[in-house]
Order: structure tokens, then sequence, then C-alpha cells
């Protein structure tokens, strides 16, 4: 029988608040734990995971969030501090549920072998240098993302 080639996943990470940055890491270090190869391709604001400056405080902002679990309407999120504390939550629901943080989660990404792309034209155009970026983050463009996720076998844009 001739060699199969593994299955592969590409993500697409366009959002960098703390509730969006944790399904493509989570997804990408499940699938490489499932022996598949795995690739994220890090646009616009999902640069914000991979910024080594911002990616220990991504937020999650409860304002225009039609899924915050608040008590109480939407326009409260408005007020001074809702976010911090729409963060604190989150990190505390995750944590009680053992939850790899985020940090933990890009290491492991770097660990296994999750080819990260960093997008060249949203670093243009948003003022992203390539020492902004977590070693082990690739710079490269829409080519270089679809010639990996061409051989995708599920292909998700989150």
């Amino acid at each position: 029988m001739a060699d199969q080639k593994p299955k592969r996943i590409a993500l697409i990470a366009s959002k960098g608040s703390l509730d969006m940055a944790y399904p493509p890491l989570i997804l990408a270090t499940t699938a490489v734990a499932m022996d598949m190869e795995a690739g994220i391709f890090f646009t616009f604001y999902g640069l914000d995971i991979v910024n080594k400056n911002k990616y220990k405080n991504l937020q999650v902002a409860p304002l225009a969030n039609p899924a915050a679990p608040m008590p109480v309407p939407n326009i409260i999120g408005v007020l001074p501090g809702m976010t911090m504390m729409a963060t604190a939550m989150m990190n505390s629901w995750m944590s009680k549920a053992n939850v790899a943080t985020i940090p933990t989660l890009l290491d492991n990404c770097k660990k296994f072998g999750v080819r990260m792309i960093a997008c060249q034209m949203t670093m243009d155009v948003m003022g992203v240098k390539k020492e902004d970026l977590l070693d082990g983050v690739e710079v490269g463009g829409a080519a270089t993302f679809l010639d990996f996720a061409v051989d995708a076998n599920i292909s998700l844009f989150i």
C-alpha cells in the first residue's frame, strides 16, 4: 500500500480577543495529538495571539457580545471596568475547568510542530514587525498559507 499523507487541518485566526484565541490553539494542539499536521494563519487582529507584547494580556469584551453571560442589559458593557471583569471571569472559568492558558497552548503549538504563519500583508497594514512576534512564528502571505491549506482535510475560519 502506498504511503498516505497525514491528515491536515488549516485554520485562520482573525480575531485577537481571549475568547477567540482558544479555538484555533485548542484545535491545532488537538490535531497534532491525533497525528495530524496543523497550521494556523494569523491575520488582522488574530496577530495579537502571537504578538509577544500582547498574547499574555488578551481580553474579552462584553460589549456587543450577545453570548456574554451577563444577567444585565448589554449597555452595561460600556461601563468602565467591564472588559476587565469579563476577562477575569473567563480566565476563572478556564482555570476551574483546567483548560490550558493561552501562553501554554502557544508553547505546545511550538513544541509539537504546529505551523504558525503571521500574515505579512496584515503586519504591513497594522505596523507589526517580525520582532513583535513570538519565536517560532513564520511570516508569510496568503500564498504561503494557501500552499499549506490546499492539502488540508479540514479548513476553518475562526
